[in-house]
């Protein structure tokens, strides 16, 4: 028994055959309840993680990281006795630690969504393109300046099953990240960040955003909230 069993870590897939068994085993190591959402991958990402006891649903198709997080939620919620819910992504860069430490700071009463953090140390290593992405992410987002946020776009998070409950993901690209900030900002939610650090591997820069991205993500997502 870890102490865990409430917890559910909800693992987006899309195409992570080289690194993806490794990070399914280090979160089981301290959680026991993992769902990974496999998003139509083409490479070995389901044999992967058929390899390991984690939970799997499957898309047909390619969706986008906001539907397979979307989906993974939906199935985690179904599960008896889950009140927190983890958002972790497939790539190696988040620490299993600090989504511990966040889920401490959930079960502490503090917040109803614990997000985490890479900027609370400004000694943090982030790659400076990407730095630079993130905190244009952040400046550019009303929702996330009314929140006080400094890091808008971690995919480390810990919801408690209320939040959870209430948070539906819409859109199903990479644009969800600021959609979860805009939900939150007109949510009666409590929000605290927390500081985590990034494991920024060759494999995970090849992965990341660039600030192209980035940018045009938070343009539609500005377009979008002006048809709403």
């Amino acid at each position: 028994m870890t102490g865990n069993e409430d917890v559910w870590v909800v693992v987006p897939v899309f195409n992570e055959a080289p690194v993806l068994e490794g990070v399914v085993r280090e979160i089981l190591d301290v959680f026991p309840n993992v769902v990974c959402v496999d998003d139509g991958s083409h490479d070995g990402s389901v044999d992967a993680v058929l390899r390991t006891r984690a939970h799997l649903v499957r898309h047909p198709v390619n969706l986008g990281q906001g539907a397979a997080l979307q989906t993974g939620l939906t199935y985690a919620r179904s599960r008896p006795g889950a009140e927190y819910f983890v958002t972790f992504d497939a790539d190696g860069q988040h620490r299993v630690e600090d989504a511990a430490r966040m889920v401490d700071v959930a079960r502490a009463g503090d917040a109803d969504l614990v997000l985490g953090t890479r900027f609370a140390d400004r000694r943090a290593d982030v790659p400076w393109r990407r730095r630079l992405a993130l905190r244009l992410a952040v400046r550019l987002s009303p929702a996330g300046r009314r929140l006080g946020l400094t890091d808008a776009h971690n995919g480390l998070r810990v919801l408690t099953r209320p939040a959870a409950e209430d948070l539906h993901i819409t859109m199903n690209g990479m644009a969800h990240a600021s959609e979860i900030i805009s939900w939150l900002a007109r949510s009666r939610w409590r929000v605290r960040e927390v500081p985590v650090s990034i494991r920024y591997s060759a494999y995970a820069r090849a992965k990341g955003q660039s600030l192209l991205n980035g940018v045009n993500i938070l343009f539609d997502l500005s377009v979008r909230e002006r048809g709403g």
